[in-house]
């Protein structure tokens, strides 16, 4: 019975996230990977043209979302928008998001941008060049997955190379390893940043008594 459901998924999936033409446009364009859609249970509306799973394993390339339940409703070939709920976890290249719900924004086939929420939402980038993990949380992301660009608000913290930066706004770039806070200039709004010095740096001398 699960392997009807899965294969029921997959079907409408592809009709509905997939339209022929870009299905075969995926065949000889090397650039877009096919997706892959798996699920517990699909079930498609069809006055909202929506169709909701749950249990939901949606993967393409080193792009992978889980979440309880999901829901893509039939939009334009170019612009299109899905709705994960409940233990989100998305997976970009190195990079894991763990939210409540998250709204991921498609350009065709290829994902462009990612809005989550949580209480709070976490992120973690593991670098393949580096040994150090940048982690941060908030209660919103903004992430713009082309430019590599995450905006992170409402009570936001992060922390690189040891470093932790907190604010209740933050952009990171994460090609260039850049921090942005900002605030409001308020007490409890101000941009706060503990610094931890490395092993490398040299220690202040012993001050000899005379």
């Amino acid at each position: 019975m699960k392997t009807s459901f899965r294969t029921l998924s997959r079907l409408v999936s592809l009709s509905i996230l997939l339209l022929p033409q870009l299905a075969a446009a995926q065949v000889v364009d090397l650039d877009l990977l096919p997706w892959t859609i798996d699920s517990e249970t699909a079930v498609f509306d069809g006055k909202t043209s929506t169709t909701i799973y749950t249990g939901l394993r949606f993967s393409q390339g080193t792009t992978s979302i889980e979440s309880d339940e999901g829901r893509a409703t039939n939009g334009n070939e170019q612009n299109r928008t899905l709705q994960f709920s409940g233990n989100v976890v998305i997976v970009i290249d190195n990079g894991e998001i763990r939210c409540d719900s998250a709204d991921l924004l498609f350009n065709g086939s290829v994902l462009s941008k990612a809005i989550v929420s949580g209480a709070p939402a976490t992120f973690e980038l593991r670098r393949t060049t580096a040994d150090d993990v940048t982690s941060a949380e908030a209660g919103r992301l903004n992430y713009d997955v082309r430019n590599g660009i995450i905006e992170f608000s409402d009570q936001a913290k992060i922390t690189e190379g040891g470093n932790v930066f907190s604010s209740n706004y933050i952009v990171y770039n994460i090609v260039e390893r850049r921090i942005n806070a900002d605030s409001s200039g308020s007490e409890d709004d101000r941009v706060r940043i503990i610094y931890t010095p490395t092993d490398s740096e040299e220690a202040p001398e012993e001050v000899q008594n005379p």
